[in-house]
């Protein structure tokens, strides 16, 4: 009896997955969700699966106005994935970005509320750009610096700088209150409108959209075909390796790091000066967090996170929609979401690994049996040719 049996399940790496039949991996894991999804939604509420999917569809983009602040959404959560990309290719963790998206929203508010009145429009606009863009570098820098200089863990000195940068923003919201009391800002220069980013025509969200895609071309370019994306690469897959090559690493972590608080204080500016005209603690809705889940899902690839931030926008929506429609519970929403969520992350394993399933033992046996006999007859017929050799002797 063979002690060293083969396991009943075993995993190898592959290697020759492509393009398409990856996309049908995944498109086949969205599938088997939306049954589940179904499945679960019937036997819990009764309701039709089609009718509720088909009202996700609609409270996503229905109207012309959902659709608009549809993708004003995504621009927004794409923004933050695109900032966050550069420091995970590089194996930094920076889980910072709702932070860094506040402190340069709160730069921007702070030009908006104390020099309202007191330059013109368009100087305005250009000083809030390069404050709120220099607030979100320099707060991405502080942890880049103690990871740099001594090795500190840079996951949760992120987090933490999330913490300081809230209660900044709480304390200023209590300094700039209007009226006193309120606990909020309340829309800031609402008669004049300065320190407003312009709207394109009559489409209000138009100008954060065309930003947001001028800057996914850029990004992909900076990593894909410029030295500075090549370095980081390298410095993420090995920091020993960088060395030897000559890359500076404490230079790249830092550079890094500052296009990556940058971008983020850009997005904070869009939306305290192009979206919401206001800053409260929550102006950054998650997407600090949420765009974690858009980088990886794309696997870091600033095109691919197109998809992965609309497909996370619409269950959102979706979700949000289903509620309000059929009076459900937000969280059966979110329920929802997290299963088809779930199939999309878990369709990951099986485009990189492939699963071995152990033959029963019957099989195994029968195995063995048939090759006992093909090694019986193989040594039966050597014999009998070995006979008839010495007979002709």
């Amino acid at each position: 009896m063979n002690k060293d049996r083969e396991p009943l399940l075993r995993i190898s790496k592959r290697t020759d997955v492509g393009f398409a039949k990856a996309w049908g991996i995944r498109l086949l894991a969205i599938l088997v969700a939306l049954i589940v999804c179904g499945i679960i939604t019937a036997a819990l509420t009764g309701l039709n699966p089609l009718s509720v999917y088909g009202t996700m569809i609609t409270g996503a983009f229905g109207t012309p106005r959902k659709l608009w602040i549809f993708g004003q959404e995504i621009a927004m959560l794409l923004g933050v994935s695109l900032a966050l990309t550069p420091a995970f290719k590089m194996k930094f963790w920076n889980l910072g970005g709702e932070g860094q998206i506040l402190i340069g929203g709160l730069a921007a508010a702070a030009l908006m509320i104390l020099l309202g009145d007191k330059v013109p429009n368009a100087v305005l606009i250009l000083l809030m750009i390069v404050l709120a863009i220099a607030a979100g570098a320099i707060w991405a820098l502080i942890p880049a610096i103690f990871k740099a200089k001594w090795n500190t863990n840079e996951t949760l000195f992120t987090l933490m700088m999330n913490y300081v940068a809230t209660q900044l923003v709480a304390y200023y919201v209590i300094v700039w209150e209007v009226p006193k009391g309120s606990g909020k800002i309340g829309i800031i220069n609402q008669s004049t409108e300065a320190g407003w980013l312009p709207q394109i025509g009559p489409y209000k969200y138009l100008l954060n959209i065309l930003v947001i895609a001028v800057l996914t071309i850029a990004m992909y370019v900076y990593l894909k075909y410029s030295k500075h994306g090549y370095e980081l690469t390298v410095v993420g897959e090995s920091q020993n390796t960088a060395r030897y090559v000559g890359i500076k690493v404490e230079k790249v972590i830092l550079r890094t790091l500052i296009v990556s608080g940058a971008i983020c204080g850009l997005v904070g500016l869009l939306l305290v000066g192009g979206t919401d005209h206001t800053i409260t603690t929550t102006v950054a809705g998650g997407r600090g967090f949420t765009a974690v889940m858009v980088a990886w899902l794309a696997k870091f690839n600033p095109l691919g996170m197109i998809l992965s931030s609309s497909l996370l926008v619409f269950l959102g929506r979706g979700a949000g929609e289903i509620s309000t429609i059929y009076g459900l519970n937000h969280s059966f929403g979110d329920i929802l979401t997290g299963i088809i969520l779930f199939f999309i992350i878990g369709s990951e394993f099986f485009i990189n690994y492939r699963l071995h399933v152990r033959k029963s033992s019957s099989k195994a046996a029968s195995g063995e049996i048939a090759q006992d006999k093909e090694k019986t007859s193989e040594n039966a017929s050597g014999e009998a040719k070995e006979g008839k050799e010495e007979k002709n002797v």
